[in-house]
């Protein structure tokens, strides 16, 4: 599924733990490595310092945001275009310091859908790794939950060190992967454990492993390398068709955010704002007898506006009605009829309760 190796991947228990070993791992790396040349550099520059984007999930802000508040890690969080909804290359590049030791940038936003230039960072990042010496080079990770089973991924062509992948992203088991370069070679990337114990999985992640999930998710896989050309054109097909029919109902009331000229998106993701009413997106699905959705991030319930939204320049009143929904593989354009009239009756019962 991913172009890698059987070697090059470890099982974890999710997405989570596999983002927190990679991070975890940039520092250790940039440690062990300090001692080949480091003259010259400030105290600020003695810390290992991470370059990631303002739009990455919890499971890797928020362990920036710790290293950052212990004074583990310097860290730069760089903004995304309110013109692309997506990080520009060259703002990447610019925050290189000495100190870098790893970038990482998501492969596309699970909330807007929009797919990052990981590529063409990464592209550039390896150039500057060939002369960087001999200061140590820079790791790249990114997390590729959201875009497994919707797009085609392939770690080869990516030229990343490190890939996280979550299971049921892509109607595997809550079962988590890790991709490491090369890992065992001799030449490979460099991962560190974050556990201690029985010595599984090469002693990388020991624990006695789930291997029912790890079975499962096994075939999760089988199924997108064989037919992710067909899911994506027919979520992308059922996605367009819920915007058509989303714009046709509600006209100007309807706000699609996230949806830019000039950007690529996942094919499954429409995020959007109903303008008719001044109530939350919680509000609204709350009010929805068929539909089920989420406001932003799926893992979180509180009604707020999306920090993802608002980092793209959207404004709070707009930000706050926003629902992310989502199509699926079996989604059908008769499905997405019922969701339209169904939001269409959660709107008007909010709109005769407000008069």
């Amino acid at each position: 599924m991913l172009g890698a190796k059987s070697s090059d991947v470890i099982f974890t228990s999710g997405g989570t733990e596999g983002n927190n070993m990679i991070l975890h791992t940039g520092v250790k790396y940039f440690h062990s490595e300090r001692g080949l040349s480091h003259g010259g550099l400030t105290d600020k520059e003695h810390l290992p310092h991470f370059i990631t984007s303002n739009l990455e999930h919890d499971a890797v802000k928020l362990v920036l945001e710790h290293f950052a508040e212990e004074g583990i890690a310097g860290v730069t969080f760089v903004p995304a275009s309110p013109k692309t909804g997506h990080v520009m290359v060259d703002d990447v590049i610019a925050a290189i310091r000495p100190s870098t030791c790893m970038i990482s940038v998501m492969l596309a936003n699970n909330e807007t859908g929009i797919i990052q230039p990981v590529k063409e960072i990464f592209e550039r990042v390896r150039q500057i790794n060939a002369s960087r010496k001999p200061m140590p080079k820079i790791l790249l990770h990114t997390d590729a939950a959201q875009a497994i089973g919707k797009i085609s991924v392939n770690v080869q062509d990516l030229g990343t060190d490190y890939l996280t992948v979550v299971g049921h992203k892509f109607y595997g088991p809550r079962i988590g992967v890790i991709y490491v370069r090369d890992l065992g070679s001799g030449k490979e990337a460099p991962l560190h454990p974050m556990f201690y114990g029985g010595g599984q999985e090469r002693h990388y992640r020991p624990g006695t492993e789930n291997t029912a999930m790890i079975a499962g998710l096994g075939r999760a896989a089988k199924l997108v390398t064989e037919n992710i050309d067909k899911y994506t054109r027919h979520m992308e097909k059922v996605r367009d068709y819920l915007e058509e029919k989303l714009k046709m109902e509600f006209g100007e009331d309807v706000c699609f955010n996230g949806k830019f000229d000039k950007s690529q998106r996942i094919p499954n993701t429409c995020n959007v704002s109903f303008l008719t009413v001044d109530c939350s997106g919680f509000l609204v699905l709350s009010m929805c007898k068929q539909v089920q959705a989420s406001i932003g991030a799926a893992c979180h319930s509180q009604s707020r506006p999306s920090p993802i939204l608002l980092a793209l320049g959207i404004e709070e009143t707009v930000a706050k009605r926003a629902i992310r929904l989502s199509v699926g593989r079996e989604t059908t354009q008769e499905d997405i009829d019922c969701a339209v009239n169904d939001l269409k009756q959660a709107l008007d019962g909010i709109k005769n309760d407000k008069s």
